[in-house]
């Protein structure tokens, strides 16, 4: 049972830092650090849209951008901790 958390709180921890890391490439596009016609750029923004997506998109039909700011990934990583917080206590 404890292998099972471990590799549930992994998992946990892997989609937060996907999160993490999807969010501060966002501001480097924004901000035009990133060239987003680089293939390198477009594809590592791929990769991390089709992990997350699957998640954000259920999440965008209920919950609306704040003044233009996506507030979806905050929500996913309070989510996140959440799971995280219950997986520790069910299996350890």
């Amino acid at each position: 049972m404890v292998i099972i958390g471990q590799l549930l709180l992994f998992v946990l921890k892997a989609f937060y830092w996907v999160i993490i890391i999807q969010i501060i490439l966002s501001w480097l596009i924004a901000f035009d650090v990133i060239n987003v016609r680089n293939e390198k750029a477009q594809s590592l923004i791929n990769l991390l849209n089709k992990i997350t997506d699957p998640i954000y998109r259920p999440l965008r039909k209920f919950i609306p951008s704040i003044g233009g700011i996506d507030v979806t990934p905050i929500i996913v990583i309070l989510a996140v901790f959440i799971l995280q917080s219950l997986v520790a206590q069910i299996f350890f």
